[in-house]
């Protein structure tokens, strides 16, 4: 980033794969005497479901996903860009749109974002969205079986509580 840190509205943040973080870092400091946890996580969901042998190819995925509120649709060079680990803006929009594209909740697909640009620390990854999207990625994405073993996981940690 040549020295500079680049400013972006809060609705408009920028990804990099050579600098997720935006020039802040975050992956190896610590917040509340805790590691910070980081990891290109909505790339990671987008990538599981969309792309050739997937789900759905680049140009299927950009039909069905469409931010229900504003209509904003990502096209398919930039769902390409996403799963090719090309620099993209995360914006709210997007995050609405790919929560629609892969049937997930918004709040989930809103952790990803936050968990790829901000990190989160090892406690907040017990619970909620950001426990749900952990356990949706380690379950090998959102297919119906992902998503029964998450939502087993979260009533066990409801129940643990």
């Amino acid at each position: 980033m040549n020295g500079k840190r680049k400013r972006v509205a809060r609705d408009d943040l920028v990804f990099s794969p050579l600098d997720p973080t935006g020039g802040v870092e975050t992956s190896k400091s610590e917040r509340g005497g805790t590691m910070l946890e980081q990891r290109d996580a909505l790339t990671e969901l987008v990538k599981s479901q969309v792309g050739e042998g997937k789900r759905w190819s680049t140009r299927e995925f950009a039909a069905r996903a469409e931010d229900p509120e504003t209509g904003y649709a990502p096209g398919k060079s930039l769902i390409a860009k996403i799963i090719n680990d090309q620099g993209y803006n995360i914006t709210a929009q997007l995050v609405s749109a790919l929560a629609a594209g892969l049937g997930l909740p918004r709040p989930v697909v809103g952790a990803a974002a936050h968990l790829q640009l901000i990190g989160y620390t090892e406690e907040e990854l017990t619970e909620g969205a950001p426990a749900t999207l952990i356990r949706t990625l380690d379950a090998g994405g959102d297919t119906p079986k992902a998503r029964a073993v998450a939502e087993r996981w979260q009533a066990e940690a409801q129940t643990e509580a």
